[in-house]
């Protein structure tokens, strides 16, 4: 199943790395993930926000793994973030994770987040068709 970027020639590019839509037909099985959040195995929470999004990062792909997928079947990313963090910090972990993958990207800057230690926490998307 081929998934292809979509990005129309009519509007701007993306302002990073990421695709405007990511287009999946005859897909057979979509995974949508929760906010994932910065918890470790051990149950604590870094508080430096780029250990935050590599504990993340690592979450959402051992959650891939489960489900029988990997990263390149990622199509849709949420991330939420608390005001005042270095952004270039948080995409250059994902950036990291995904290598030359992109996917259809959102990012939200929030009041908060559910725990005041978590800074972010990113959903994602997935599609696979096997």
């Amino acid at each position: 199943m081929p998934i292809v970027p979509i990005n129309p020639k009519e509007i701007a590019p993306p302002a990073a790395n990421y695709q405007h839509g990511m287009l999946a037909e005859g897909a057979s099985r979509i995974l949508h993930t929760s906010g994932v959040v910065p918890i470790k195995p051990d149950g604590t929470v870094p508080d430096d926000i780029s250990e935050q999004a590599e504990v993340i990062w690592k979450n959402i792909t051992s959650i891939l793994e489960e489900a029988s997928m990997k990263i390149s079947d990622i199509v849709s990313v949420t991330t939420y973030v608390v005001p005042d963090q270095n952004l270039s910090k948080i995409m250059s972990a994902r950036d990291s994770t995904f290598g030359s993958h992109q996917a259809a990207s959102t990012l939200l800057v929030v009041a908060q987040l559910a725990q005041e230690s978590w800074k972010m926490e990113v959903a994602v998307v997935a599609i696979s068709d096997s």
